[in-house]
């Protein structure tokens, strides 16, 4: 009975087994799958042209190539490189979609919602403009390539690159931000760098999916810093010091008043000193960087307000003070006229072999 018993749970096994396995007959070994790493897509009229980088793995090396192809739309494109490509294009491992910068002042809604209704690309996948052509720049991606092609990722990964004036902006949040009443974004730009593959100076403001200005390295290092992305091992240049921020926090208090909306922001940074010019005082360089700081940060906030692109999420601190009606007009009849005071409470934790007056 039991030899009987211990048959009969053979077969239903082998039976369960060949049953799933027959549910798996179009699955692709990873050897027979192209696994693009960048995309960068472009548009001339009304037509589309997507390039990807794909890792071409050699018997000594790992370089990458460039597949492009060209059609009236991305998902078309997709399909007739699929096509023609001897391996199946792979989408899921995209760590990088790059727009070329006339995309985007067009607007980046059709790509985006194309992209996050088909489910085929991550929605972690980081966002870049190109300043300038697509080409050169994949072509520079592609020449200097040891690694497969992802010095872009690498570029933008903390774990890695990345560099506090570098903004990370995923997919996601730039769907996120397309038809939200109170919340903006900005993507880093790039280009081929002079000495190296990629460079950065700065990135494109996106308000409702379209780019309507830029900010540079300086104002994206602030950007960072409001939106806790951490600059620890920035290191900022004063007329009268240099110093190394260690780390930094952000607390705001916002209040709705007669209509005039206003709000509080007090940065705290943890500083190293490193040098100093001249002989300057701790209450003196702590002054400079507080002075220095809160300019840039005014001066690109002003910027913001006339644009009425709400690039720091201010908004999102008043959703409990407003009505639906009023965060609707948030950007035209709030945010432009909004007054913030801006201070930064710096502590110099480590003055290294230096030491300064108090």
């Amino acid at each position: 009975m039991k030899m009987r018993l211990a048959r009969l749970t053979l077969v239903a096994l082998i039976v369960a087994g060949t049953t799933a396995l027959t549910g798996c007959w179009d699955i692709k070994d990873i050897n027979h799958r192209s696994l693009p790493v960048v995309m960068g897509v472009k548009q001339t009229g009304q037509t589309y042209k997507v390039l990807l980088l794909v890792p071409d793995a050699r018997t000594t090396e790992t370089s990458a190539k460039i597949i492009s192809e060209s059609g009236s739309t991305i998902n078309e494109i997709l399909d007739e490189i699929n096509k023609n490509m001897e391996n199946k294009v792979d989408l899921l491992h995209l760590k990088v979609i790059v727009f070329e910068q006339s995309v985007a002042e067009k607007g980046l809604g059709q790509s985006i919602e194309s992209f996050m209704r088909s489910r085929d690309i991550p929605n972690k996948t980081f966002t870049a403009i190109s300043d300038g052509m697509l080409e050169p720049l994949f072509e520079k991606l592609s020449a200097s390539s040891k690694i497969g092609g992802t010095e872009m990722y690498d570029f933008f990964e903390k774990n890695a690159g990345w560099s506090p004036e570098v903004v990370q902006t995923r997919i996601w949040e730039v769907f996120r931000s397309m038809d939200s009443y109170t919340r903006d974004v900005v993507i880093p730009t790039i280009k081929p760098g002079r000495t190296t593959a990629i460079e950065s100076n700065g990135a494109a403001v996106i308000k409702n999916g379209k780019m309507v200005g830029t900010i540079d390295s300086e104002e994206a290092l602030l950007y960072n810093l409001f939106k806790g992305a951490g600059t620890q091992g920035k290191i900022e240049v004063m007329h009268h010091a240099t110093v190394k921020i260690e780390s930094d926090r952000l607390t705001n208090s916002s209040k709705l008043r007669e209509g005039q909306a206003t709000m509080s922001s007090l940065l705290h940074l943890k500083v190293t000193v490193l040098e100093t010019v001249g002989d300057p005082s701790e209450s003196e360089i702590k002054r400079e960087i507080d002075e220095e700081l809160s300019a840039r940060f005014q001066a690109m906030l002003k910027d913001a307000q006339t644009k009425e692109a709400d690039i720091l999420g201010l908004g999102q601190l008043f959703r409990g003070k407003l009505s639906r009606d009023d965060l609707q007009a948030w950007r035209t009849k709030y945010y432009p006229f909004m007054k913030i005071q801006f201070k930064v409470h710096v502590i110099i934790q480590d003055e290294g072999l230096l030491k300064t007056k108090s």
